[in-house]
């Protein structure tokens, strides 16, 4: 069969049970056709073709019948589309003959072969057919206040009608759906119609007596529904709606969705034991903290799949500690893992987000085997969850879950969390899968940053594809820097109306693990390395860098401006030493090695310029460190110089702060980027340009000159925001966030405008 409806008022009217059960209906039915008729231009459709919710339409005739497009190819349908193009004058054209009408005003909205007015004068009703006369167009009235030229003979029903044809289709296999009387000529066409509750009087009026035209009680989906069940044809296409059970209570199940999990697999005595991992970070332990009360949970995350072992299903992950915590393991291939994560994820996704656009690799078939992916994650927290739940999804490797999710499950309170930055939408915009991305995170309840800026970006990317009103705003200040800063803006938008949901946005940064950075620093150990290794340091000034190995931190700039910066300082000779520790990215990711390479060199070129018998200018480890050397280096360090290109939001820097803060003799530096999101987090931070050699060498000149009393106090206040806003605060304010129990008293928007 074809159901053939109008969208607004109906096939995207109704209650959302009803919509559920229709869009349910028509993806079940590999025999079901749908063509959406609308008014709209094709700009204003071209959003809900990414919906993951709303089914997608097979033709859309959209215009009000001037436009008629494969909805797959979204190419014109020919020779319909031909004929319909040789009887438009042009926009031109019928904008001088209107020119002198009184009392109509421009509809500013995408179309195309028709020209839509307002009017709010009754003698332009006297004037319709002088001007239809003049133009050789049809004009269309309706609602008391649209005015529609159009080519003549052309209206949604001839479209419709032409289109069905073309398509070899029995009339009395078509279903038309309406609310208003400009869906009038889609009725007395030999199809089958609906009139849906709650339409237009004059529409009922107009066609409700015609032969197979049934006037449904119900609105929007629930009247095509009730229309299905009408006609005894479509029967076979209609399912009854679920028995309404009692509204299930709120489920205090956090449901996780996280690239790994909580734990580690090692050996031990010839057995694999799983332990709590030993994250630097403390996100991993943080969210599971939320678990220790007896709360139900349920931890999704890929594992790779053993030979000759089979999949054990779920498990507990500590039940004494957890009681009530499983893992459910999405089990994947190792090859499946590769192209998931190190491959496409990596090659796609990661230079697009903190804006290497020139590294940029799309594959296709690729694209297909993440959808596979998010889509097995989907399913399985689809099946697990219990009613009402809250799923808690991390990070862009999961992009496409809520979509995928909000399908098979509209009952639960999906949050997703971005650990990563979220470029501006010139830069996302590249993405060949940008919609599906944004549409799927749009059926979020909760979506989150770390820092205000993202979240701009994030709504600017929205508005490019698609209307969207910004229902709420709050001032980013005090908690964050507005407009000092590279990465700053002086409000946020906290919640936007897509038309079809409201979605709730916010900043919330990662914070450290103080009390166990503080714990591991204070171990006998830890403090017999930082005394060991302030002797070779004596005299000089330390300078800390501590990075991954990645194009993003930006590795190669930093070393640059510090060859420079010896160039142009020798008086700085024999006196600075910059500790350079780069971690190696994971096994197999090969867009890293160049950038080894060049550092290496460059290292080598340094070192052999200026190293003395009693000093080289910089020591460099490619390796892993344990998270208590890193702590003893931090303590250390009278600068640490953290640079990177780009970076979502930084710990390192949190970290160093957090170690230095224990004690208040410490008198260290933070030199960071402008680029990285912990900038507009850390006020007292030197802040630099890692993209300007000249302020690189500035602010690091700075921090080595400053007096004892002022790094001290940077120190200080840097140490009071970071304990404060810690990894258990970020974890507490999300999950009051994604709960609705963290609600911000609303600023109107146009106060904020007019400030």
């Amino acid at each position: 069969m074809i159901l053939a409806t109008d969208l607004d008022g109906t096939f995207l009217g109704g209650s959302e049970q009803h919509k559920e059960h229709l869009y349910r209906t028509i993806r079940e039915n590999e025999d079901f056709r749908l063509i959406f008729v609308t008014g709209r231009g094709m700009e204003s459709v071209i959003p809900l073709l990414s919906d993951p919710v709303i089914p997608r339409p097979d033709y859309i005739i959209c215009d009000v019948g001037a436009t008629v497009l494969d909805g797959r190819t979204l190419r014109p349908v020919q020779p319909i589309q031909n004929n319909i193009e040789l009887k438009w004058p042009g926009k031109r054209a019928v904008m001088d003959a209107l020119k002198d009408v009184k009392g109509i005003r421009i509809q500013a909205v995408p179309q195309q072969r028709r020209c839509s007015f307002y009017f709010d004068d009754e003698l332009v009703k006297s004037q319709v057919t002088q001007l239809e006369a003049k133009l050789g167009c049809d004009i269309i009235l309706s609602a008391g206040k649209y005015l529609d030229v159009l080519p003549a003979s052309v209206n949604k029903g001839s479209t419709l009608r032409h289109l069905v044809d073309h398509l070899q289709v029995p009339q009395e296999k078509v279903l038309v759906a309406g609310d208003t009387l400009n869906d009038l000529s889609l009725y007395g066409r030999g199809f089958r119609g609906v009139i849906v509750g709650d339409a237009e009087q004059a529409l009922t009026h107009a066609a409700g007596e015609l032969k197979d035209v049934y006037v449904s009680d119900t609105a929007g989906a629930g009247g095509i529904l009730e229309a299905l069940d009408h006609f005894e044809p479509f029967r076979p296409f209609y399912k009854k709606m679920p028995v309404t059970k009692t509204p299930a209570k709120e489920s205090s199940q956090l449901v996780m969705l996280y690239h790994r999990f909580p734990f580690e697999t090692v050996e031990e005595n010839g057995r694999k034991v799983r332990r709590a991992p030993k994250s630097p970070n403390g996100i991993l332990p943080t969210l599971t903290n939320f678990f220790k009360t007896g709360r139900p949970g349920l931890w999704i995350a890929w594992q790779e799949a053993q030979e000759g072992q089979a999949d054990t299903g779920n498990f507990y992950i500590d039940k004494k500690t957890y009681p009530r915590l499983q893992a459910s393991p999405v089990t994947l291939e190792k090859s499946d893992i590769d192209i998931f994560y190190k491959l496409f994820s990596k090659e796609a996704f990661w230079p697009a987000i903190f804006s290497f656009i020139e590294k940029v690799q799309f594959n296709h078939k690729h694209w297909e085997h993440y959808l596979k992916v998010n889509r097995i994650f989907a399913e399985k927290a689809a099946a697990e969850a219990e009613p009402n739940a809250m799923v808690w999804i991390h990070d862009y490797n999961l992009w496409m879950v809520p979509g995928y999710l909000r399908q098979l499950r509209p009952d639960l309170k999906i949050g997703f969390f971005h650990h990563t930055a979220f470029p501006a939408a010139n830069t996302f915009n590249i993405i060949p899968w940008r919609s599906e991305i944004i549409h799927s995170l749009l059926q979020c309840d909760y979506v989150s940053f770390h820092i205000p800026r993202y979240v701009e970006n994030f709504v600017d990317v929205v508005k490019s594809l698609m209307p969207v009103k910004i229902t709420e705003q709050v001032n980013a200040a005090p908690r964050f820097l507005t407009y000092s800063c590279a990465m700053g803006t002086g409000t946020m938008t906290r919640e936007i109306d897509t038309g079809r949901r409201k979605i709730r946005l916010g900043a919330n940064p990662v914070g450290v693990h103080v009390d166990y950075i503080r714990e591991l620093t204070e171990k006998p150990a830890v403090q017999d390395m930082i005394t060991q290794l302030k002797k070779p340091t004596k005299g000089k000034k330390t300078i800390l860098s501590i990075e991954r190995l990645d194009y993003v931190k930006g590795p190669l700039e930093k070393l640059k401006a510090f060859h420079q910066f010896l160039e142009e300082h020798p008086n700085m000779h024999g006196k600075v030493e910059l500790i350079n520790i780069c971690t190696p990215p994971a096994s197999g990711m090969k867009i890293y090695e160049q950038v080894q390479q060049e550092m290496e060199q460059l290292i080598g070129k340094i070192n052999g310029q200026y190293s003395t018998m009693d000093w080289v200018p910089i020591h460099f480890f490619f390796r892993s460190f344990t998270f208590e050397e890193v702590l003893a280096y931090y303590a250390i360090a009278d600068v640490a110089w953290i640079t990177p290109l780009r970076d979502g939001l930084n710990l390192v820097a949190k970290e160093y702060v957090a170690v230095q803060g224990l004690n208040p003799d410490s008198a260290g530096v933070l030199v960071l980027s402008e680029f990285a999101g912990a900038s507009v987090e850390l006020p007292n931070a030197l802040l630099t340009n890692p993209y300007d050699n000249v302020s690189m060498i500035n602010s690091l000149l700075e921090a080595i000159s400053m007096n004892r009393a002022e790094r001290q106090i940077r120190m200080k206040r840097l140490y009071q925001i970071v304990s404060h806003y810690n990894i258990e605060y970020w974890a507490d304010e999300f999950m009051q966030e994604l709960s609705g129990m963290n609600q911000e008293k609303k600023i109107p928007v146009e106060a904020l405008v007019e400030a």
